[in-house]
């Protein structure tokens, strides 16, 4: 029996996922649609105000799957300390759930899944690689639509639109300077003017993820560190440290390598 469509918006917390998760509802109807979550619990909490506000307004509960770990315990199941290059965080938390999830529907409702992600025109390093992922990690393919790079103008102000017609205030991680929210700004992939920025803004959340690093070193034995410097180790003790002696300010603008994993704030 062929397959019915359903219509899936990866929902992250992000402007622009919650603006095409609307459109979605708009073009396919809110009973052939669903706004899929993955719970690494360590978000920010005003991206979950934000997220079930525009749930409310769009007219579709949010599904949510949660592996019941945060990264932090799965950082010590696999014995390795995430960082810029590899996040098994990322994969566990979000990218599983996420397969598993695709697969009942096949499975378990005969639905075939088609799913939307808010990447925008100046990603599409991103899109290709998810709709390369989604053709070959699950059983059988999966389509992928990124309706901000093939269907909307690329002027359009999303963010506008949803704090001046929706009414909808913007997670507050926008206005405080991170360019993206994963995991409440504790994200391993962050890079240095990520952690520059979450020193400045929440000290005591980048004093929970030095400790973390710091215990992570001690328990296991391990010279590794969530930042890298000169292909080596840079722990956040060292960059603190070096943050106060110079003034945070002077980090603030340095440009970030690191891409954000699948988590993205977008």
């Amino acid at each position: 029996m062929e397959r019915k469509k359903v219509h899936v918006a990866m929902y992250s917390g992000g402007a622009s996922s919650a603006y095409v998760a609307y459109q979605m509802v708009q073009a396919h109807g809110k009973e052939n649609c669903i706004l899929f979550f993955t719970n690494t619990l360590w978000e920010d909490e005003d991206n979950y105000r934000f997220m079930y506000e525009v749930a409310e307004y769009i007219g579709v509960e949010i599904t949510e799957r949660v592996d019941g770990r945060t990264p932090e315990e799965v950082f010590y199941d696999y014995r390795f300390l995430g960082n810029s290059r590899l996040a098994k965080c990322s994969e566990e938390l979000k990218v599983q759930q996420t397969i598993v999830f695709l697969e009942e529907l096949r499975d378990i409702h005969n639905l075939e899944p088609v799913l939307y992600f808010g990447i925008g025109p100046h990603e599409t390093h991103r899109s290709d690689n998810l709709s390369e992922f989604y053709a070959h990690r699950p059983l059988e393919p999966i389509e992928t639509r990124f309706p901000m790079i093939e269907t909307f103008r690329e002027d359009i102000d999303v963010k506008s639109i949803i704090e001046d017609e929706w009414g909808i205030k913007l997670p507050r991680m926008y206005a405080m300077g991170f360019s993206h929210a994963n995991c409440g700004g504790r994200c391993v992939r962050g890079g240095f003017q990520h952690y520059a920025q979450l020193y400045k803004v929440w000290p005591e959340r980048y004093a929970l993820q030095e400790e973390m690093e710091e215990n992570f070193r001690k328990d296991f034995e391990k010279n590794v560190s969530i930042l890298k410097k000169d292909g080596g180790p840079y722990t956040l003790r060292e960059y603190r440290e070096r943050m106060e002696r110079e003034g945070v300010e002077n980090f603030l603008k340095i440009p970030d390598e690191t891409v954000p994993c699948v988590c993205s704030f977008s």
